[in-house]
C-alpha cells in the first residue's frame, strides 16, 4: 500500500484503445443522428439535399456503431472497464438515493471508477443500440418481415432516436460541466485530489495497488 505522498498527482483513468473505442463510437453516433436530423426536419432536408446519399450515410454509420465495441474487446483494461459498468453493488444504490435526493454531498455519493448515473447510461445506451439495429435492419431489408411488422418496426425506430437524442444531449451537458472528466477522457488521466473526491472508492483501488496499474 502506497502513502498519499507517494502517489503521483494524476492517475491513469483510460487507455488509449478505450479512448479510441469512446472517440468512434461518439463521431458514428453523431453522425447517425445529424443524418437522421436531415430526413425528418424539412428544413434541414431542403437544406442538404441528396436524400439518398443522406439514407446511405444514415443506414452504413448505424450498422457500423458496433465495431468499436467489438474491437475494442480486444484490450484488457476495455473488459475490464465493462465488468464494472455491469456490476451494481450497495455504495450504487446509495449514490442513487443521494442523486434523488438532489444530496451533492461527495460522502453521500461513494463511487467506484464509475459511479451509479454512468453505469445507468451505458446500460441504456447498449440496449438502445440494439432495439435500433434491429429495428433499422427490419426497415433497411424490407423482405425480412411483414408489413405490420415494419411499420411497428419504424415507430419503435423514430421515438427510440428521438429519445436517445435527449439522452446524449444531457450527456453531453454533464460532460461540459465536468472538465476533469473530459480531461480524463480526452489525455487518459485524471487529477488525484478529482478522483478522491468525485470517484473515492477507485482511489482507494489504486493507493492499495503496489504499480498504480488499472488493468
Amino acid at each position: 500500500m502506497l502513502l498519499r505522498s507517494e502517489l503521483p498527482t494524476r492517475l491513469r483513468r483510460f487507455t488509449r484503445s478505450e479512448r479510441w473505442v469512446h472517440r468512434a463510437t461518439a463521431g458514428l453516433v453523431l453522425l447517425c443522428i445529424a443524418t437522421a436530423a436531415c430526413l425528418y426536419v424539412p428544413q434541414l432536408a431542403e437544406l442538404v439535399g441528396r436524400r439518398h446519399l443522406v439514407v446511405t450515410v444514415h443506414e452504413w454509420s448505424g450498422l457500423l456503431i458496433p465495431a468499436p465495441f467489438l474491437l475494442g474487446l480486444a484490450s484488457r483494461a476495455f473488459r475490464l472497464d465493462l465488468g464494472r459498468l455491469n456490476r451494481f453493488g450497495p455504495h450504487d444504490r446509495q449514490w442513487l438515493r443521494a442523486a434523488l435526493r438532489r444530496d451533492m454531498s461527495p460522502a453521500s455519493r461513494p463511487a467506484g471508477k464509475f459511479n451509479a448515473g454512468q453505469k445507468l447510461y451505458a446500460g441504456w445506451i447498449a440496449g438502445a443500440v440494439l432495439v435500433m439495429l434491429g429495428t433499422g435492419l427490419l426497415m433497411w431489408f424490407t423482405d425480412l418481415a411483414p408489413l405490420v411488422w415494419r411499420t411497428s418496426a419504424t415507430f419503435v425506430h423514430d421515438w427510440l432516436a428521438l429519445a436517445m437524442g435527449i439522452v446524449i444531449a444531457g450527456h453531453i451537458a454533464m460532460a461540459l460541466m465536468r472538465p476533469e472528466s473530459r480531461r480524463g477522457m480526452r489525455t487518459g488521466t485524471v487529477d488525484r485530489e478529482w478522483a478522491e473526491l468525485e470517484h473515492p472508492l477507485w482511489a482507494e483501488e489504486l493507493k492499495n495497488s503496489p504499480d498504480l496499474k488499472d488493468e
